[in-house]
């Protein structure tokens, strides 16, 4: 099964600082690794830098809970409304289709109504605190390439730790803290992306702006991708140019953007008051409709279609690399150290293809001519669905 290319788009609109904007149409061409030209001397192979499309990862994600057992339904239980702790007549049974809400429901579509979504136990048990940590697993590098959206069925979390992991899950670094209060909860300021710039783009910031209005109809969590790339390309990311060139050159930044693993760390529910109504605690659970994480296989520039089968992701390599995230030249080609595509560049970047071993073909290696061309990047709807 592969993941289709990048698709040519009439119209792509995205959501910078909260305005819709269209993509530029010049930004660099990173779907194909290689095409024939003519030369004087002949056909010879023009190598570029590419990369797969932008999709949504969710569908070959694995998603585990912790603890185990913290879905509710099993034994089967009622909870009460949101905003109404006198009506407890909802019910949740995991041994009724109708009634359960497993973890699948957080990645299933959401153009129905009414809306399915995985909810947890609730806190039957307070005082001991409800928490709960969601993992995210890919079994692969992956790129971000737009906003992590979380959509709570319940209200918002008061206190919520977004994680990664760059190692399958062995550590784990904090990407954003969620609060009501974050000097009380987590012993630093209140900040927004907006406050960051340029140099404090990597900066792990503490946000109430999502955490507030408990009877708001406001369900959403943002992790701000697409705001970052813009401290680089500008509001509009018009000017990608700068962008590839800082992934190029900073180490740091490109990490900043790839995962292995992404962890939810949900620690104290939506309470809207200051002291917990002991009397209802029924009223008090997490449920998450939605989770969307769009972006693509970490295939260091070598290969524009990554393969999915036997729930695993793997790059199909070009340019004479192979591995996983075509991390390492061939057999018989290690004429020269390995080493990752380039955006620049732009508008094709560079190949850095690996070549032949001299003992493999008894003369120098020959290096192929890459001639410039200006194109546009082909970027995919991240509603469309892949091709198999």
């Amino acid at each position: 099964m592969y993941l289709s290319r990048f698709l040519s788009i009439h119209a792509l609109w995205v959501t910078v600082s909260s305005v819709m904007q269209p993509y530029p149409l010049v930004w660099g061409h990173y779907d194909v690794c290689k095409t024939q030209i003519y030369t004087e001397e002949g056909k010879v192979w023009d190598y570029m830098a590419c990369q797969p499309e932008s999709t949504d990862m969710t569908k070959y994600l694995k998603v585990k809970l912790d603890p185990p057992d913290i879905t509710c339904g099993d034994p089967p239980e009622t909870f009460c409304a949101m905003g109404n702790p006198y009506m407890c007549n909802n019910e949740c049974d995991a041994s009724t289709p109708e009634l359960a809400h497993p973890p699948e429901l957080m990645f299933d579509f959401e153009g129905r109504h009414p809306s399915t979504f995985w909810q947890s136990a609730t806190w039957k048990e307070y005082p001991k605190p409800l928490q709960v940590n969601i993992t995210l697993s890919w079994s692969k590098t992956i790129e971000l390439t737009d906003n992590i959206v979380i959509t709570f069925e319940s209200g918002r979390p008061d206190q919520m730790i977004l994680e990664k992991s760059l190692d399958y899950g062995r550590t784990w670094q904090p990407y954003q803290y969620y609060a009501t209060d974050c000097l009380d909860a987590f012993h630093m300021d209140p900040k927004s992306v907006k406050d960051l710039s340029q140099h404090t783009v990597l900066e792990i910031i503490c946000t109430e702006e999502y955490s507030t209005g408990y009877m708001t109809n406001s369900k959403i969590i943002h992790f701000e991708i697409k705001d970052r790339f813009a401290f680089f390309a500008g509001p509009w990311l018009r000017n990608m140019a700068s962008l590839y060139g800082q992934l190029d050159t900073t180490k740091k930044l490109r990490d900043f953007f790839t995962v292995t693993d992404l962890r939810i760390r949900l620690l104290r529910p939506a309470v809207g008051e200051i002291f917990v109504d002991e009397l209802h605690l029924a009223r008090y659970f997490y449920a998450i409709s939605d989770i969307k994480v769009h972006g693509r296989c970490k295939c260091n520039l070598h290969a524009t279609v990554c393969v999915y089968d036997n729930s695993k992701l793997t790059c199909e390599c070009e340019h004479n690399t192979t591995g996983p995230d075509c991390g390492k030249c061939k057999k018989n080609y290690q004429g020269r150290p390995w080493s990752p595509g380039s955006y620049l560049p732009i508008p094709k970047g560079t190949a850095n293809t690996c070549i032949p071993s001299i003992s493999s073909i008894g003369n120098p290696p020959k290096f192929n001519r890459i001639w410039p061309n200006i194109s546009s990047l082909e970027v995919s709807n991240p509603k469309q669905g892949r091709s198999m």
